[in-house]
């Protein structure tokens, strides 16, 4: 695994993703604070570019636009349907004023069973 070099943190808005290509991956960029994540940057659901949905700072989720799917900045793992299956989550280090990315996703933690919020009846 290899980190590469996608910014500086003064370019990342609080509370707002931006989506980069680390290598060959689309990547959503996300700074909360002095935090910063990158979780793949398509929905699993719908394949649509997840940098367009909302961040949910308190629950440290991003939101698909399409259809609300919310993924954990932490874990890559669906919250909310429709989607079922997590995005892939890198690894993010800040050095200095400059943010670093890795060119491959890390293993997104093992689920039996897709950790959704169903509606209830």
């Amino acid at each position: 695994m290899t980190m590469r070099r996608i910014c500086s943190l003064d370019e990342l808005v609080d509370g707002a993703a931006v989506t980069f290509e680390v290598d060959k991956h689309i990547v959503a960029v996300v700074r909360i604070g002095d935090q910063v994540y990158a979780i793949g940057g398509r929905c699993s659901h719908a394949d649509v570019a997840l940098a367009d949905g909302d961040v949910d700072c308190d629950t440290k989720q991003l939101s698909c636009i399409r259809h609300g799917s919310a993924f954990s900045l932490e874990t890559g793992v669906p919250s909310t349907l429709p989607a079922t299956q997590p995005v892939p989550v890198f690894v993010v280090e800040v050095r200095g004023d400059d943010v670093f990315v890795s060119d491959q996703p890390t293993v997104n933690p093992p689920t039996t069973s897709p950790r959704v919020k169903r509606a209830e009846s």
